[in-house]
């Protein structure tokens, strides 16, 4: 997510609208009037404000973590159970039962707790940006690749590492200088965001690499994808802050995920073609061939 400040509010804004449904269930202890068929609705934890919108951001919760993603959402739904077993009872003329208030009051420290430590995460997420390119640096590279190769695997898609390469970067900035490598890193990375789709993943490695995670539908996709990147890197026509012109190129070593192969072993044979690249002549791609 490119403004996490924004999500902060969007957050913000879904919790406050939640408080306003427990003022209705409020009244409906105190007054005995109906809180609305929203609250009684068996599925009500999913078409309050606060569950719609946890389900539009899913992913974003996911990427943070996947596992307090889905406490989140348990400790919802149970105070959303209780919640509804109250104010049934109230509405039926019967007295309240301790559990129920027990196992609302428990599940709404638990749903705040959880999204109190979203909060922090979204704030270190928002720390882990590259401030000259404006992507994401390498700290989440490999817990985001999970998640996707999890969707891949449901979809039927194929899992991809991109590692892209400027080539011959020593050689800008010793003769242009560093400001003028630091453009050409801007703009390389303006380019690569262009050249992906969507639901692309693109992160600043570190000095003049560039990583992508994409899905892929057959293995022939990896051919388009990566030659568009490389056509949207040759296509660039910068001038130094000396004025003189700078026409970077890449190598872009890929791999393709294979059953059973882990992040850090498809990360290595894109590495390796990578480098089988360079050795060829830089401004290329190779694709790393699938393993026998």
């Amino acid at each position: 997510m490119e403004n996490y400040h924004i999500f902060i509010s969007e957050l913000d804004a879904a919790m406050q609208a939640h408080l306003e449904w427990t003022r209705r269930v409020l009244r409906c202890a105190v007054l005995h009037i109906s809180p609305g068929s929203d609250v009684l609705n068996q599925e009500a934890h999913s078409q309050c404000r606060f569950g719609k919108w946890i389900t539009l951001n899913h992913s974003v919760f996911d990427a943070l973590d996947p596992h307090r993603t889905v406490a989140m959402e348990i400790s919802h739904k149970a105070m959303h159970d209780a919640i509804r077993n109250i104010c049934n009872k109230v509405l039926a003329g019967k007295p309240g039962v301790e559990s129920d208030l027990g196992a609302f009051e428990t599940s709404q420290t638990l749903l705040v707790s959880h999204l109190a430590e979203f909060k922090t995460l979204l704030v270190q997420s928002d720390s882990q940006l590259d401030p000259l390119t404006g992507l994401p640096l390498r700290h989440r590279l490999e817990q985001n690749f999970e998640l996707m190769a999890r969707h891949a695997s449901r979809h039927f898609t194929i899992p991809s590492v991109m590692i892209i390469d400027l080539d011959k970067f020593k050689e800008i900035n010793d003769r242009h200088g560093h400001a003028s490598g630091d453009l050409v890193l801007k703009e390389v990375a303006s380019r690569i965001r262009y050249a992906l789709r969507g639901e692309d993943q693109v992160y600043r490695y570190g000095g003049e690499e560039f990583v992508v995670l994409s899905e892929l539908a057959s293995p022939d996709g990896a051919e388009i994808a990566v030659q568009r990147i490389l056509d949207a890197i040759r296509s660039l026509d910068l001038c130094s802050v000396g004025g003189a012109e700078i026409h970077p190129t890449a190598t872009i070593g890929v791999a393709l995920m294979q059953k059973g192969e882990s992040f850090k072993h498809l990360l290595h044979r894109a590495d390796v073609a990578l480098y089988e690249g360079k050795d060829a002549g830089r401004n290329r791609y190779v694709i790393s061939k699938p393993i026998a």
